[in-house]
């Protein structure tokens, strides 16, 4: 049984550009992850987007961003309620997939929204990737409409309610 406070999660910087080029190179990530070119300083500094390297014991292992859903006009989910935050991740590290750390820190970081007063969290992975589509309802969210093509590529909107 996995502990939420087994996770840490800390500000991607520039100097983690490395690290996330190397989990993005990975098979399993580039997949489903379609960003050759890792964050620059303007990204990170983003004030619509939480960047976070996710650590399990303090060994980094995964990638997690939390953002605004209303930062952008023509934003998917710009009709969901006020606060609404939207999420995307990946597992970077080979050796942390399927033993039960994505749906452990996701629900960590999940709780910390809701704690921070989010009415909904959405997330949208590819209408294929049945792996994210199994944590993701396993962790409470619910298909919102069909898939639909947006800007960021093909996806299936999912959200939970607080």
């Amino acid at each position: 049984m996995m502990t939420t406070n087994q996770y840490s999660f800390r500000r991607a910087t520039l100097d983690d550009l490395d690290l996330l080029m190397e989990w993005q190179s990975k098979p399993h990530v580039r997949e489903w992850w379609d960003s050759d070119e890792p964050y620059d300083e303007e990204e990170l500094a983003d004030p619509r987007v939480a960047r976070w390297i996710v650590s399990s014991f303090g060994r980094p292992f995964a990638f997690m961003q939390d953002y605004t859903v209303h930062g952008w006009e023509d934003h998917h989910f710009v009709k969901l309620p006020k606060g609404s935050r939207g999420i995307d991740q990946y597992i970077g590290d080979p050796e942390m997939i399927g033993i039960g750390h994505g749906s452990a820190f996701i629900g960590a970081r999940m709780q910390a929204l809701f704690d921070e007063e989010a009415p909904v969290i959405a997330t949208d992975p590819h209408p294929e990737n049945e792996r994210a589509i199994a944590v993701y309802k396993k962790l409470g969210f619910e298909a919102f409409g069909p898939p639909q093509e947006t800007q960021w590529g093909l996806i299936l909107p999912m959200m939970v309610r607080r």
